[in-house]
């Protein structure tokens, strides 16, 4: 999934942080790290990364963490609007595994790093994942005086003024007069500005003379987000830095459920509107107990030759094909041919990696929870041609050794959705893409989803564009040879409600195999993810699906169980189809 928020403007994920020993604030006292190999490592790391020079990072990233060499100057953007972190506490520490609790210097935000190392020495870094968490009861204190009307409060709302027009001259402008760091990255905040439409303010949270925190939400979609503003304490009060972090919608703001009619009256205008804007390109449909209720589709599917987006235009749909391969999987385990708690080896008898061979369970694969990793970096950019089959993803990644103790934590990994595609191809007999046409779109009755090649020529497939505005471009030189089990192929919204409907008719699987895959597993945690479907509870309603992003491509499937109601959302263009299928999903009767 990709991540819309740029540089200090963004969600806190995957980012970088470090120090070893450092200063707590809260208790005056050196905070020592734990002298496990993942602690000293990640005190190498912290003092790296919070040093702020390129040259220091750089070095540090090429001896510990080469992956992570390709997001170096995200990362020193990242590090100039954050200030660096300071090490709080360690949460749970093992030799390979440190999860501690961080805070950034320029803010009062809080982070939980999870951070693990190989076994060997030099105990190189194999995974980092940071996630913004509220600020825990230990580290509560007590706030300066309020001040109204203060010098940061005055500069967030000029910032805001000047960021919700629109108007590059004027951005531009206050950024040279207010907020010189941020003028080289005039392009990538005008590129945010048209992907958000802008913010509304809706509260103030604290206010002192040289910080001021507010709640915003997003104008083109219901997202809500904490600004925190950090100015000079001298006139003429330049922003020293200016972070916006998704969050959930605040309690406060809950939004009001429709009824249906209500709701297809407002949706209609919506999508006009945002299509209008450039907020969306695409095609969304909702259905309920199976009969479509609406359907629309907008923007262009080539722009070249002016060719408009139809219901049956052919979307690609990122990692929405992984809900397929689950499917597919636990067809095989329905028919006895597959256990859950089975080792991949016991499938791909000559995998490379041993350890991941034995360790490594369908369960764990299906799940996320099996230390595999990821195939996106500066290996898959360098090979993306080259990977035709899904052999040769394991060529390429199978000596890699686990990123962490299986069952240990989740962590995202379309990796282990190549292996499932190859076990199913090991155990059926049939390639992938035939099983899956076979065993899932045929009894569906799903005629324009598949995964042929990129240089295959596919009627009515769209051309995805990277991009807002005029700077959008297409695609086509990020995409892979094809799709895969982990993710990419085409589909289209009318398909997917066959898929969707097949799905709770138990076409596919009987009611008890439905049941256990579309429910989410304990281990999960906070991702509510159960087997290839996420599975959400969101006003009180449940639902599952699976989402899917990449640069020029973005869709969402969604089912309701409780009420019958399914909503699709697929767009040829980096953002839009999850922001309108959570918009809709928001609003709809809960009954």
């Amino acid at each position: 999934m990709t991540n819309p928020w740029p540089r200090a403007l963004r969600t806190l994920l995957m980012v970088f942080a470090g120090s070893n020993p450092v200063f707590s604030q809260a208790t005056g006292q050196a905070t020592q790290l734990p002298t496990t190999p993942a602690g000293q490592q990640f005190g190498q790391f912290l003092a790296a990364f919070n040093s702020g020079d390129k040259d220091t990072m750089r070095k540090y990233l090429e001896a510990n963490f080469p992956a992570r060499l390709n997001k170096l100057d995200e990362d020193l953007r990242f590090r100039e609007g954050t200030g660096g972190f300071d090490f709080k506490k360690a949460e749970n520490s093992e030799p390979l595994r440190l999860v501690s609790i961080l805070k950034e210097k320029n803010s009062d935000q809080f982070a939980r790093a999870t951070f693990n190392v190989e076994d060997a020495p030099p105990h190189r870094v194999t995974d980092f994942d940071l996630r913004a968490i509220p600020t825990p009861a230990e580290f509560e204190v007590a706030r300066g005086p309020e001040v109204a009307d203060s010098p940061a409060e005055r500069q967030f709302r000029s910032w805001l003024l000047a960021f919700n027009q629109g108007d590059r001259t004027a951005l531009l402008k206050f950024f040279n007069d207010n907020y010189p760091s941020e003028v080289g990255r005039i392009d990538g905040d005008m590129n945010f500005r048209a992907g958000t439409g802008g913010f509304d303010f809706r509260k103030a949270e604290s206010a002192t003379a040289t910080q001021y925190t507010a709640l915003v939400q997003e104008r083109g979609s219901d997202q809500f987000a904490r600004a925190v503003v950090t100015v000079e304490p001298n006139e003429p009060h330049h922003i020293l830095s200016l972070g916006l972090r998704a969050i959930p919608r605040p309690p406060e703001f809950a939004i009001p459920r429709l009824t249906e009619a209500e709701l297809l009256s407002q949706l209609g205008s919506k999508l006009n509107e945002d299509a209008k804007k450039g907020l969306f390109a695409g095609a969304v449909l909702v259905a309920h107990e199976g009969k479509t209720v609406f359907s629309g589709a907008y923007g262009m599917a080539n722009r070249e030759t002016a060719e408009p987006n139809k219901l049956t235009t052919r979307f690609r749909m990122g990692s929405m094909n992984k809900m397929f391969t689950a499917t597919a999987i636990i067809q095989l385990v329905q028919a006895g041919k597959i256990k859950l708690d089975d080792p991949l080896g016991k499938f791909l008898t000559d995998y490379p990696n041993k350890d991941v061979a034995s360790k490594v369970t369908i369960h764990h694969l299906l799940t996320h929870t099996g230390g595999t990793g990821d195939i996106f970096g500066p290996e898959f950019d360098s090979h993306r041609l080259q990977l035709r089959t899904l052999n040769d993803y394991i060529k390429l990644y199978g000596s890699r050794g686990l990123a962490f103790e299986p069952g240990k934590q989740w962590d995202y990994s379309n990796y282990g959705f190549i292996l499932l595609g190859a076990i199913v191809e090991k155990v059926s007999g049939q390639s992938y893409y035939d099983y899956v046409r076979d065993h899932i779109f045929t009894p569906a009755g799903m005629t324009r989803t598949a995964s042929e090649p990129e240089d295959v020529a596919v009627p009515d497939r769209a051309i995805g564009y990277m991009g807002v505005g005029e700077s959008s471009k297409p695609n086509t030189e990020t995409l892979p040879y094809r799709g895969t089990s982990a993710g990419g192929g085409y589909t289209t919204v009318e398909d997917l409600l066959r898929f969707a409907s097949a799905l709770t008719g138990h076409k596919l699987l009987n009611e008890h195999y439905t049941e256990l895959m579309t429910t989410a597993k304990p281990e999960s945690g906070d991702a509510h993810y159960a087997y290839g479907f996420q599975d959400d509870v969101v006003g009180g309603v449940r639902s599952f699906g699976h989402g899917g992003g990449a640069p020029g491509m973005n869709g969402n499937l969604q089912i309701f169980p409780q009420t019958g109601y399914v909503v699709v959302a697929l767009a040829n263009m980096d953002r839009g189809a999850q922001r309108e299928s959570s918009w809709i999903s928001a609003r709809l009767p809960a009954k």
